[in-house]
């Protein structure tokens, strides 16, 4: 393929098929992949992220999987100095750039530019999370609306992460977050090729979510979470263990260690977990949709065949 054609970006919500698809096009395009979750970029993370295997790596470079510890804290402008370093590298060997994930704030970041926001402050989060404690955080989604209705419609009231950010921006600048983000350039020398995995049928998905958990518990989840516990450095309000599943696993060892197996559900947590992963999955379709010039694939109808000649259509196109 030529050097000059775009960056694809493969998106779409957790279990919608990204990795099979990506393996089968990159094959194809002899592309390398860059990840864009950012949950894979920490060693460690394996059966509860779903990380492509290490068969599957061996079959096509991957690129910003197993990057840092769970202890640090991995941002948007760290992915994007390492996904423009990656592209970079990649073109210099005459491969296509093909960018996986679920990560939408990344890709956004990557198209659309960084807006210059401060760096974060623990004394602002800490006072923010004793607010929302007494407060909730649907309270705090309503305050977050009274000072940046534009960030709100973006941020669901029960994404407390992105929720505490955008609040922390505005106690340290004294101006909507939103404001400073729509000052910014597109870090990509072109427009990207963009393609996205959605279900016509939801309910397609949630099965598939609920399946695809059973088999990471299966596979041995809570003994990955338990040797990421023995580890005094990883605690339990770092990012990487506030991703979903991590953290209702995480909270299922804490009521264990209380309550004893005995008198505990083991499928309370597991229940949790998949429901937090469906409303996950339904925040990234939000993104999704509100996303231009995007290709649409219609995982649920479509063999991966028929998704890889549609990408390979438009693809031909732009060369």
């Amino acid at each position: 393929m030529s050097r000059k054609l775009p960056v694809i970006f493969l998106m779409g919500a957790t279990a919608c098929g990204k990795t099979d698809l990506s393996l089968s096009i990159a094959s194809t395009l002899d592309a390398e992949i860059i990840s864009v979750d950012s949950a894979l970029v920490y060693r460690g993370l394996d059966i509860g992220t779903a990380k492509p295997s290490l068969e599957e790596r061996a079959t096509v470079p991957h690129h910003l999987i197993d990057i840092c510890e769970p202890w640090e804290v991995y941002s948007a402008a760290r992915f994007c100095d390492d996904a423009l370093q990656a592209i970079e590298e990649i073109r210099g060997r005459g491969k296509q750039v093909l960018m996986v994930g679920g990560t939408m704030l990344y890709f956004k970041a990557l198209e659309e530019g960084l807006a210059r926001l401060p760096d974060a402050d623990p004394a602002v989060r800490e006072a923010l999370l004793k607010e929302a404690g007494k407060l909730g955080w649907a309270a705090m989604h309503d305050q977050l609306r009274s000072i940046d209705p534009a960030a709100a419609d973006r941020i669901h009231p029960n994404d407390p992460q992105r929720l505490q950010r955008a609040l922390e921006v505005y106690r340290l600048t004294g101006i909507p977050m939103s404001r400073l983000q729509a000052d910014t350039v597109s870090l990509l020398d072109q427009p990207p090729l963009k393609f996205a995995l959605v279900p016509e049928n939801r309910d397609w998905l949630h099965q598939r979510i609920a399946l695809r958990f059973k088999r990471m518990v299966e596979s041995g989840f809570i003994d990955e979470m338990q040797r990421l516990r023995e580890n005094a450095a990883i605690q339990a309000d770092l990012p990487a263990m506030r991703s979903v599943g991590y953290r209702q696993a995480w909270e299922h060892l804490d009521e264990m260690q209380v309550n004893g197996s005995a008198a505990h559900d083991e499928n309370a947590w597991v229940e949790r977990a998949v429901a937090a992963t469906r409303q996950l999955a339904k925040r990234q379709l939000t993104w999704l949709r509100g996303m231009n010039n995007v290709h649409v694939l219609a995982c649920d109808r479509l063999s991966i065949v028929e998704q890889e000649q549609l990408m390979q259509s438009v693809i031909n196109e732009a060369a």
